[in-house]
């Protein structure tokens, strides 16, 4: 690497000087409404596309990939609802390993959540549903389609700070 390609990642401006603060000790103890909350407060800030996270796979041999993707929902059971192709890379390495993790980052808030455990697959009814809900669906079926829901293992709530001491809250269960 050369030491102007260096310099110039670290010139690189980070977070806005204006941080929200975070104190784990107060507020909601349930992970899934705090969440509610950062999710809520991302929207006011005018973060775009704040239920996009990064979901990370890794196949039978513990080969890593992620992508990009939307989180659909966070059902009654905990579980962290998106959806794909059964017939997708994700689908494949799902079926190999069903275990993932999710990361949302608001960098306009210096925030992000990680969030980890094993994946199941949902019905194919609420596998049909989601996709019959989905902006571009002409009403046939999607028979590939599936709903999936992560149920964490572990959650991470990361809040930067300027002076670099920045806040995690880890939540195992």
């Amino acid at each position: 690497m050369s030491d102007s390609f260096r310099a110039g990642l670290r010139a690189l401006p980070d977070f806005p000087g204006d941080l929200p603060s975070f104190d784990p000790s107060v507020g909601p103890k349930d992970p899934a409404e705090l969440f509610r909350q950062w999710l809520s407060g991302a929207l006011a800030a005018g973060v775009r596309q704040p239920h996009a996270f990064s979901l990370a796979t890794a196949d039978a041999s513990g080969h890593v990939s992620s992508r990009m993707l939307i989180l659909k929902d966070i059902d009654d059971d905990g579980g962290w609802q998106f959806a794909s192709s059964r017939t997708s890379r994700k689908g494949g390495e799902l079926a190999e390993n069903p275990n993932a993790a999710m990361n949302f980052y608001w960098p306009e808030l210096g925030r992000q959540i990680r969030v980890a455990g094993a994946v199941v697959e949902l019905s194919a009814d609420a596998s049909a549903a989601d996709w019959d809900a989905r902006p571009a669906s002409d009403g046939r079926p999607n028979p590939a389609w599936q709903l999936y829901a992560l149920m964490p293992r572990e959650m991470e709530f990361w809040q930067a700070r300027a002076d670099r001491h920045h806040i995690r809250h880890r939540v195992v269960f």
